[in-house]
């Protein structure tokens, strides 16, 4: 158990109706990594999250996070994981310190213990400044770092972002990444981050590359494609020629 990755997914398949959406799709998060899970739109990236944070109950395969089966152990399984969601869900009427509190006690965390938290978490996403300030006079870069600073709130190992940089500018994506990659560096998390950008993904970074359901490649980010190809040209040949995927 202690060796067990982050997170595990092993021959994970789901389907809506006759359309498969995940077809055996196996990738691990290992401790402490960023791993980027790249893919066109429609290709089963949000699908996936939902199964990881079980909005649905996958129809084949496993999944587990740092060794506790969703299958067998949901409540120990769920209790690591933060998420950040791709559609925004932060209560704009409310202040940053009361959508925070109100997840914290989600969570069964006391008053006393979320103030301190929430504190600590907003200093960290640099918008301790903003604790009063209701959520609608946040930009979209600063509500983005919110959310971030919510998933953590009851110290999860492993964060899941999918597609957190989307509509944002320059700027503020490379704050979202820069915070996300130092809580890894930092603080050991462990991270699977869905993104179309390539910008935001590294050469070293462990990643993966989910085409219509199917994982196409995997391996380090600086590493997956032929020759002196590009990710970017990788990735853009994998997802159109998918029989070619590399290992």
């Amino acid at each position: 158990m202690s060796e067990a990755p982050a997170l595990s997914v092993a021959h994970v398949s789901h389907r809506f109706g006759a359309r498969a959406a995940l077809a055996d799709v196996s990738l691990s998060v290992e401790r402490g990594r960023f791993t980027a899970l790249l893919g066109p739109n429609g290709a089963g990236k949000t699908t996936l999250f939902s199964v990881i944070t079980r909005l649905y109950t996958n129809q084949e395969g496993r999944v587990a996070i740092f060794g506790h089966g969703l299958d067998r152990e949901p409540s120990r399984a769920l209790a690591r994981l933060g998420v950040v969601f791709q559609a925004r869900t932060l209560d704009t009427d409310l202040t940053v310190e009361q959508n925070l509190a109100y997840h914290a006690s989600l969570h069964g965390i006391g008053r006393a213990a979320a103030r301190d938290r929430i504190g600590t978490l907003l200093d960290r996403v640099g918008l301790s400044d903003r604790r009063a300030d209701k959520v609608r006079t946040l930009s979209g870069g600063q509500s983005r770092r919110i959310e971030i600073a919510r998933s953590l709130i009851h110290r999860p190992s492993l964060l899941l972002l999918d597609e957190p940089t989307v509509g944002l500018d320059l700027e503020s994506r490379a704050d979202i990444v820069a915070i996300v990659r130092a809580l890894v560096r930092e603080e050991g998390l462990s991270v699977l981050w869905a993104t179309h950008i390539f910008e935001e993904i590294a050469p070293e970074d462990d990643a993966v590359v989910l085409h219509k359901g199917r994982i196409v490649a995997r391996g380090k980010a600086g590493a997956i494609g032929q020759g002196a190809e590009s990710l970017e040209d990788a990735f853009r040949r994998l997802v159109s020629e998918p029989g070619r995927a590399a290992a």
